[in-house]
């Protein structure tokens, strides 16, 4: 199909018959993360193919969906500056939101599909964690030992506070083994924020906690924080042994990097 110079609704419309179950699954997760990095898509539906033809087959699919303006790149590139180590960040075009919005609405007329704000620098940074381990939380179940149940996103994941407000983590995932579920609210710091800073948002879950608040399925999710570095942990780590109960409870602060292998052994142990 032709790129269009303004998406209407029977372009829209004429385009649903050409994606595929892939196409799909791709614009689902872009979606749900709002961004996510080539690499990350690579991950996450490309793996049925060989090492050698992933990535030619990534970079054919999604700039076939970013010409159909299904898909939109990003200025900014994941990754150090230099050519051939960048990846690009893809987010939704208008052809994109048009379609979750036909397919929702499939499901349910009067689901509102949400219209992702282009985001700047920092933001992107911050969601991309996010986003990163969801993805590796999904490598990881796919030995067969968990499975992840839900995952939302930023405001998805958000809930009232019972104060006319929101309590507003960064996601939330729900994982299962067996017949035991694991609920967590995430954060996601990247040592962007004042230590002060931090301690004020743990508050807000302590203070949440105390006034009988529950969040998803009538659960309070504990909240895992993932930090970038080990000073950072240490540092995370010092702010939460110094707040009252339940916080050495309620806080797991991990490393991104093992964030995914830590919340399935904890999973294990129960």
């Amino acid at each position: 199909m032709r790129r269009p110079a303004r998406v209407r609704m029977p372009y829209v419309e004429r385009l649903v018959s050409t994606l595929s179950v892939r196409d799909w699954s791709i614009i689902d997760t872009v979606y749900t993360l709002r961004v996510v990095s080539g690499s990350q898509l690579e991950r996450l539906h490309f793996t049925n193919l060989s090492l050698q033809s992933r990535s030619v087959m990534r970079w054919r699919v999604l700039k076939r969906l970013v010409d159909a303006r299904v898909l939109v790149t990003l200025e900014r590139r994941v990754g150090a500056a230099q050519r051939g180590s960048a990846k690009l960040c893809y987010a939704l075009d208008t052809a994109g939101l048009r379609l979750m919005r036909l397919h929702t609405n499939a499901v349910s007329p009067d689901a509102a599909v949400r219209r992702p704000r282009m985001p700047g620098e920092r933001f992107i940074a911050h969601v991309l964690a996010v986003s990163e381990l969801y993805v590796s939380l999904i490598e990881h179940s796919r030995i067969g030992r968990f499975t992840v149940e839900a995952f939302q996103a930023e405001p998805a994941a958000w809930v009232r506070d019972g104060l006319a407000g929101w309590l507003k983590p960064d996601g939330f995932v729900r994982l299962r083994a067996g017949t035991v579920d694991d609920y967590w609210w995430l954060e996601a710091d990247l040592a962007t924020e004042s230590l002060p800073t931090v301690r004020g948002k743990l508050l807000v879950y302590l203070d949440f906690v105390a006034r009988g608040q529950v969040g998803p399925d009538g659960v309070v999710p504990r909240v895992f924080i993932a930090v970038p570095d080990r000073k950072r942990l240490v540092a995370v780590q010092r702010i939460v042994h110094a707040l009252p109960t339940p916080a050495e409870y309620m806080f797991r602060v991990v490393e991104l990097g093992s964030a995914a292998g830590v919340m399935e052994q904890t999973l294990m142990e129960w």
